[in-house]
């Protein structure tokens, strides 16, 4: 009999637990799309929409192509986010970076790098948390000395319009408003 019982315990425990983490649509274990965190573009810069075209896209060509990059973007603030998918504190602050692109979108450029991570770990994760900007691959940190340290992740950093690196923030954003503020105050257009 007290088998029973033990076992109805375990029974409505998980189903309870059954119910946690379902999707907006029902279907448990759906991710958003990138697109549900696209900005609105309506009359921005269209090097802004070609960005945001690459949503989610791991980009090769090391620091060569993301200084390119970030030198077609001169007139634009860039947010440049350092992530890799084992990274416990990118996991738990990449909602807070799907939410300000999706925001900022518009007048800011959002860019990705990738460290330390295989390919289909780092297309994993991206499909799981969808952002509406592209990720460069680092696998040899030459774009990550630019956000230091660089080996660990995450650090964000910030470039003014004029294409100068500003600031790096090291470690996790904890909460928007943290996130919010080094916005204003470093990716400012002016």
């Amino acid at each position: 009999m007290r088998w029973i019982a033990t076992f109805t315990t375990v029974l409505v425990a998980a189903t309870a637990l059954a119910g946690c983490g379902g999707s907006d649509n029902g279907r448990a274990g759906d991710a958003p799309a990138a697109a549900a965190y696209k900005p609105d573009l309506n009359g921005a810069d269209l090097r802004l929409a070609q960005i945001y075209k690459e949503a989610s896209k791991l980009l090769d060509g090391g620091r060569a192509a993301y200084d390119k990059r970030v030198a077609t973007l001169r007139g634009l603030p860039i947010v440049v986010n350092k992530w890799g998918s084992w990274c416990g504190p990118c996991r738990n602050e990449f909602p807070l970076f799907q939410r300000a692109a999706k925001e900022h979108g518009g007048k800011i450029a959002f860019l990705g790098v990738n460290v330390s991570d295989g390919k289909a770990d780092a297309r994993a994760f991206l499909r799981q948390r969808p952002v509406p900007y592209p990720s460069y691959v680092d696998p040899r940190l030459f774009i990550s000395q630019l956000l230091p340290p660089a080996a660990a992740a995450p650090s964000t950093g910030f470039y003014n319009a004029a294409g100068k690196l500003v600031h790096v923030k090291a470690g996790e954003y904890r909460n928007a408003a943290a996130l919010e503020e080094d916005i204003r105050r470093y990716a400012t257009s002016e």
